[in-house]
């Protein structure tokens, strides 16, 4: 139970309407978890507006609103407060009613188009071994500890969030590792939450449908940093062309981290094969279970956070070189007669595609076939679906296309779309196969021994999207059953 003037501590407010004494006992933006004594935001949102709601939660036993427009009428005993933006303000709210607990630990966000499901994996595992109690907020899951639950969203909305971070205190977590997502900065789902660092992985075309352009996805990422407070550190990759951009108004502690040119934190692949990575690092000649140049910055700006936040750099490196990363992050294994090798990746941008289709290459003998399946998903960016396809014919000897999260669109028409991309001198190197299932069956039943294939695109997801039905669908439990079947 909090009372509200203190909970409308720090909010910039219109009109109040009410008794600003009332006590809250819960804090809602939807309307059907509304119960007796709760305080209710009314979002506006791009399907619904809040504000259509006032009247059924006062009903449902809420006794205080914040909203952008009163009522015409307004009942007593209710207190009503009337902000310019409810979105603005949200998370500030949900950090007063929980007491602030992003304050309470050391919290480290970590953004960018690709890498951060690894790096905040990867930094959760590390300090867990390290000896401390951590918390995990991140595209796969949430993690207390052993304890783990499913994500919705990469960065959950703003009450959610204070909430989560609220448990990770009570459980005594000291470090909390948590993606930020660029709809997250943007709606303002981080407000109210007070960072102890972070870190920019890169940043390539992704979310355009959201964003518009390119330069508002830019520097939308970039106000993650701009918030920082002077206490706390902003680590960039300076080898992304925009990797300075990120720091440029920073009062953080500004650092630096690269594989080709000089930074705080710099690093040297020496071999990058199917074993994993041997790196040099701080005059240090490790080997990493992980494969791919991708990994090696992952690697490295996940040991850049560490020894910011004061960790021995010979202990850290012991420890990173002994872990794995994220679930379905280029994820592999080999089939058990023919040893054809099957990787599933998350890589759903152009450039993430690139940098997994790179990486095979440099694995590569020279002799087998390499297959990737890969989609596109639906209601999102058709920027890219074009991009998508050039870059898997360009880089790929079979390519089949094939249904991602279709949604509400229908996958041939997101076939279709990928198709506009594909090189003339490419016409006859792919298929179009809309059902993923058949998709990867034919991948596998075409590949002979010492083949490799590829299913990009959902990784670590456990389903398929279609008319707002999720269906049960991982792509490694259905590789390795394909695999299973033309084995017998």
């Amino acid at each position: 139970m909090k009372r509200l003037q203190t909970i409308l501590s720090n909010i910039s407010i219109v009109s109040i309407h009410g008794d600003r004494n009332v006590d809250v006992m819960d804090i809602c933006i939807d309307s059907r978890l509304v119960s007796k004594q709760s305080l209710f935001v009314a979002l506006k949102g791009a399907q619904t507006d809040g504000h259509q709601f006032i009247a059924q939660v006062i009903e449902k036993g809420a006794t205080a609103i914040v909203c952008e427009s009163l009522p015409e009428s307004l009942q007593e005993g209710i207190a009503y407060i009337q902000v310019a933006n409810c979105n603005a303000v949200l998370g500030i709210l949900a950090a007063n009613f929980f007491d602030h607990p992003s304050r309470q630990f050391t919290l480290v966000g970590v953004t960018g188009t690709n890498g951060k499901t690894t790096c905040a994996t990867l930094l959760f595992q590390l300090f867990t071994k390290l000896g401390y109690h951590c918390g995990l907020v991140s595209t796969v899951q949430n993690k207390i500890g052993d304890t783990i639950s499913s994500a919705t969203h990469t960065t959950p909305d703003a009450v959610t969030l204070q909430k989560l971070f609220a448990t990770m205190r009570d459980a005594n977590c000291s470090h909390v590792f948590m993606e930020v997502s660029s709809h997250a900065i943007h709606q303002q789902r981080i407000a109210g939450t007070h960072f102890a660092g972070a870190c920019f992985t890169n940043i390539t075309h992704d979310h355009l449908d959201y964003h518009k352009t390119f330069d508002e996805y830019i520097y939308v990422k970039k106000a993650l940093f701009d918030s920082l407070d002077i206490s706390a550190f902003a680590l960039t990759n300076v080898d992304d062309k925009r990797g300075l951009l990120m720091l440029q108004n920073t009062i953080a502690q500004r650092k630096t981290y690269s594989l080709k040119t000089m930074a705080d934190y710099k690093a040297k692949i020496i071999e990058n094969n199917l074993n994993g990575l041997v790196m040099m690092i701080e005059s240090n000649e490790v080997f990493f279970n992980m494969i791919g140049e991708f990994n090696a910055y992952n690697l490295l700006c996940v040991f850049g956070v560490a020894v910011e936040l004061g960790e021995e750099k010979f202990e850290v490196l012991q420890v990173l070189s002994t872990l794995f990363g994220a679930e379905g992050r280029f994820d592999y294994f080999f089939s058990d007669k023919e040893n054809i090798m099957g990787i599933v990746d998350y890589a759903h941008t152009p450039d993430a595609l690139l940098n997994v289709l790179a990486t095979i290459g440099k694995l590569r003998k020279g002799n087998e076939t390499l297959f990737t399946v890969i989609g596109c998903g639906g209601n999102r960016d058709k920027g890219k679906r074009p991009l998508m396809a050039t870059v898997a014919c360009e880089h790929s000897d079979r390519v089949i296309f094939t249904a991602d999260n279709p949604r509400n669109e229908e996958p041939m028409s997101i076939i279709r779309d990928m198709e506009l991309g594909v090189p003339a001198n490419h016409k006859r190197k792919y298929v179009c196969i809309a059902d993923r299932r058949e998709a990867i069956k034919t991948a596998c039943s075409i590949a002979e021994d010492g083949d490799i294939i590829l299913v990009a695109g959902k990784g670590h997801e456990k389903y398929q999207e279609v008319r707002d039905v999720k269906y049960p669908f991982d792509d490694k439990v259905v590789l390795k059953e394909m695999f299973q079947l033309f084995e017998k």
